[in-house]
């Protein structure tokens, strides 16, 4: 009440009335600035996801033992090792090289032990199961022009 002993009491119920019609104008502006900035907020956070499709889609290949689906995320050199020979060969030489190695052990499935983030992509450690025995094998994708493409796979036997 020390409002009340500051202004005359006709005053104070016309001040009142001012101020509070003020605040009601200024929340009828501020409601929609508000929500207009929570929901830039949000899409520019939604923006910042990792996605992970990319390996993701590796794994089921592997899985698989889908040598096409696997072969169109190859970058344009990729680092193959096989038990039986290793070296960096084109995108369609590697294509042809992973599809005959699936096919001549026939793949039965690949075993995820660990997935994870790269310095500049992702990373994946697991076991392929085939008819002629269980591969180590190791997947390094790498980003290249906002895609991720696999820069190296290995598969090593596991006696």
């Amino acid at each position: 009440m020390v409002f009340s002993t500051l202004v005359p009491i006709e005053d104070a119920a016309l001040v009142w009335h001012v101020f509070r019609l003020k605040t009601c104008e200024s929340n009828f502006v501020m409601k929609p600035i508000f929500t207009s900035l929570l929901l830039g907020t949000f899409l520019l956070l939604s923006s910042f996801t990792v996605q992970r499709g990319g390996i993701d889609e590796v794994i089921n290949a592997l899985k698989t033992g889908n040598a096409g689906q696997l072969s169109s995320y190859f970058d344009d050199n990729v680092e193959l090792s096989l038990p039986d020979k290793s070296d960096s060969y084109s995108k369609a030489q590697a294509q042809l090289i992973v599809k005959d190695f699936f096919s001549n052990n026939g793949v039965k499935g690949f075993e995820l032990k660990h997935k994870g983030d790269g310095p500049n992509g992702h990373f994946c450690i697991g076991t392929l199961q085939t008819g002629a025995g269980n591969f180590r094998t190791n997947v390094l994708m790498k980003m290249k022009g906002g895609k991720e493409v696999i820069k190296e796979i290995r598969f090593q036997a596991i006696e």
